[in-house]
């Protein structure tokens, strides 16, 4: 596939766009969910697409996203779940037609997002598994995210290596079992994601709760310097805030903008 993306970009948005409870925070009063992506383009220049977890996309349907934005902006797209999380017999096939749906973001593709749960263990089969999802993806930019602190090992950064395989360093509470936060490269294209740090909801909450967190300053000045390091060895950077509560992760990602010096 064909990337378009300057050596050395730092690319900083949010984690999907979509979201209802930022209408008032965000989007102006009364905005039409249509204009959300539109509205979202006039302050940043890249997003995670995350619908395509939940449902297939197509190539026209990622056509339409596109055309409603700049040519400057840029899309990751987060793998559907057949191929992360559900695994079933049929997702050979789901890939097939995930790859063939990236077409229609065309050059604005950053890469693709592989995100892993908890429960996605270091295992030999899970092993084959990754390397299987990696080789049936291997015409596109992939990130990987790992959610538990088992595969933080030199074996597994030694393979992501020799593939090619961009890791994504998560943000996260400080709890056992969970991934360090050590940035480390492993291809030419590296991610972070900032998923908040709201320790008391982390187990036991909901997809809104577990990521109601403000980042402070001094947080996320603790972050300047690795990813400005990151991206002096690579030829992308992908930022992504996570924490969607109410618009928090639009106030954290703009903020984190201006200690960067980073431009929309």
């Amino acid at each position: 596939m064909c990337y378009s993306v300057q050596v050395g970009r730092i690319l900083v948005g949010t984690s999907g766009y979509s979201y209802e409870d930022w209408v008032g925070p965000v989007y102006p009063p009364g905005t039409d969910r249509r204009d959300y992506l539109s509205l979202y383009a006039e302050r940043f220049t890249f997003t995670e697409l995350n619908f395509s977890y939940y449902r297939l996309p197509t190539a026209d349907g990622l056509r339409a996203i596109a055309a409603k934005v700049p040519d400057e902006f840029r899309f990751v797209v987060k793998a559907h779940r057949s191929l992360t999380h559900d695994r079933g017999p049929e997702w050979r096939r789901d890939a097939g037609r995930f790859l063939d749906a990236l077409g229609g973001v065309g050059v604005r593709l950053v890469g693709v997002l592989l995100q892993f749960p908890y429960s996605f263990h270091y295992t030999a089969e899970n092993r084959r598994h990754l390397a299987s999802v990696a080789d049936a993806l291997e015409s596109a930019r992939l990130f990987v995210e790992f959610r538990n602190d088992e595969w933080d090992h030199e074996a597994v950064w030694r393979e992501m290596e020799r593939r090619g395989l961009g890791l994504v360093i998560p943000d996260l509470p400080a709890l056992d079992r969970l991934p360090r936060t050590t940035p480390r490269l492993t291809a030419d294209h590296a991610y972070v994601r900032f998923h908040g740090r709201n320790a008391a909801n982390w187990w036991k909450g909901t997809n809104v709760t577990r990521y109601d967190y403000r980042y402070s300053t001094p947080e996320l000045e603790g972050w300047v310097e690795p990813v400005q390091s990151l991206a002096a060895q690579s030829e992308v950077v992908v930022v992504a805030f996570n924490n969607h509560f109410a618009g928090q992760a639009v106030a954290n990602a703009e903020e984190f903008m201006k200690l960067l010096g980073v431009e929309s």
